[in-house]
């Protein structure tokens, strides 16, 4: 029996996970952990269970964009995962952050274009303070602060608000974290993020073939916050 999105198994899932955008990226963190099985795939969807530092968890993909990143957090808490730290890629909104770069999120702001048909706007998206703690001890070098989470990759006709957000110093912009805050908030579920720096956002170019996160300082970042995160994943199963 599998639920019928992500296609995992409805019960008895590790509960600590660890999800990511890129399906691939999934398929790569599984390469660290002992003992990585495939739990489940289905469309962006690709789980894996394993175990690190003796601990098992969940890594587990849920492509692009809050809807249905919503999709998977749902199945992953309703297969028993109760830890969620998101890793994934960021564009910089703040001098002094640069490509490769660790951003530890303590909070989102909620343009992510499905929690306002969850939760009032007012509701704000905020870390679990002991997931922003855990991620900090794992990676003291990382930068912190809040992050824009937008459901357009690219402006078009409308102007998004970036130099509002300029001023007010949101530390950088990706697409799926508001998503998840919220989302466990509402269920009283722990969660945070972590994100690396694949750009500088601030020219908010509305060309997305300028995208351009394929670079090897990218690459290393990836792979130096999958350790970071499933460190702090384990610290956080540690404290219960």
């Amino acid at each position: 029996m599998t639920l019928p999105i992500t296609k995992i198994p409805r019960t008895g899932l590790p509960p600590l996970a660890l999800v990511v955008g890129d399906p691939d990226r999934a398929t790569a963190v599984s390469k660290l952990l002992e003992d990585a099985v495939l739990a489940g795939e289905n469309r962006e969807y690709r789980t894996f269970t394993g175990r690190w530092r003796g601990t098992g968890v969940v890594v587990s993909s849920h492509g692009v964009g809050g809807p249905g990143a919503l999709c998977q957090f749902g199945e992953l808490a309703e297969a028993g995962v109760h830890t969620f730290l998101r890793l994934g890629t960021a564009g910089a909104l703040r001098d002094g952050i640069a490509d490769g770069d660790l951003v530890i999120a303590e909070a989102a702001v909620r343009d992510d274009g499905v929690t306002q048909q969850l939760i009032h706007p007012e509701y704000p998206a905020f870390a679990t303070p002991e997931a922003v703690l855990a991620l900090g001890r794992a990676a003291p070098e990382a930068h912190r602060g809040v992050v824009w989470t937008r459901a357009a990759f690219s402006p078009m006709v409308l102007k998004p608000p970036m130099r509002e957000y300029l001023a007010a110093g949101v530390s950088a912009i990706e697409m799926e974290l508001a998503t998840l805050l919220v989302f466990a908030s509402l269920r009283g579920l722990r969660a945070g993020g972590l994100l690396v720096i694949d750009g500088d956002a601030r020219p908010d170019h509305p060309d997305p073939t300028a995208y351009a996160p394929h670079r090897e300082i990218v690459a290393a970042g990836v792979a130096r916050g999958a350790r970071v995160a499933l460190d702090a994943l384990v610290e956080l199963g540690g404290a219960g």
